[in-house]
């Protein structure tokens, strides 16, 4: 049972390292239950270790995951995944020599759900993909590629989706489609944590925004307030140098 007003994932100080080498260094972050949150940064900043360390795949060496308010620190990304924490990896995480088809239904062998039921989530959410279903899911574009990981997710009936880097390789239209398709599956009550290098893709979409760098925090709060920040520090100081810079050039 979910603790009172505890929020759905929580980071408390968390540390975490590749053998000697650490690589975030105490991270605090809340994700609220049907929210959108996503984690920007420059390659490097940590983004992606975070999500593992979320999904369980990476144990902290310090400090704590909190899911619904009970600590999980240290239980396996199989545990995790059976509480209903999905990850959908950098590079999307299907396989290309099956059809569409046999993609959905690879997730019969965990008993939730049939064939039927797997196949109505997928094509009811995302219909582009009924009219491939014969089609190996390796010739797809990387817009339905991503549709189908996806679909893959949502057939868990997850609580929380964990993106990696989702608009990799994808035209700016399809990107602004595929948001507009994971904004809409937090209004069934799905909570979705996105990894994103580019600002400009998510911050139209996003309820939280959290700006790391060199694996720490450096910025969170709403949309508005983090494009602001990043706007100001733009045009203030970062301007200001540059027009220095090329004024001594002169």
């Amino acid at each position: 049972m979910r603790r009172d007003d505890a929020p759905l994932l929580e980071l408390r100080g968390i540390k975490a390292a590749y053998e000697k080498l650490e690589v975030l260094h105490g991270i605090d972050l809340v994700v609220g239950g049907g929210e959108l949150v996503a984690i920007l940064g420059p390659n490097g900043a940590g983004k992606s270790t975070t999500l593992r360390v979320m999904s369980g795949l990476m144990k902290p060496t310090s400090g704590q995951l909190l899911l619904e308010g009970f600590d999980v620190t240290g239980t396996s990304a199989e545990r995790l995944a059976d509480t209903g924490v999905c990850l959908v990896p950098e590079g999307r995480g299907i396989f290309p020599n099956l059809t569409v088809r046999e993609n959905i239904l690879m997730d019969t062998y965990t008993g939730h759900r049939n064939a039927h039921e797997l196949q109505d989530i997928a094509f009811e959410r995302f219909p582009g993909l009924r009219e491939r279903a014969e089609q190996l899911a390796g010739t797809l574009s990387g817009g339905e590629q991503q549709m189908l990981a996806l679909s893959r997710a949502l057939s868990t009936d997850p609580a929380v989706i964990l993106l990696d880097e989702v608009s990799m390789g994808l035209a700016p239209l399809l990107v602004a489609e595929l948001f507009s398709v994971v904004r809409e599956l937090t209004t069934t009550g799905v909570t979705i944590v996105v990894v994103e290098q580019f600002a400009d893709v998510v911050l139209d979409f996003a309820d939280h925004v959290v700006l790391m760098a060199q694996g720490r925090v450096r910025l969170a709060g709403k949309p508005k307030q983090v494009r602001r920040e990043l706007t100001a520090a733009y045009l203030g100081h970062g301007g200001a140098q540059r027009r220095r810079e090329r004024a001594g050039k002169r």
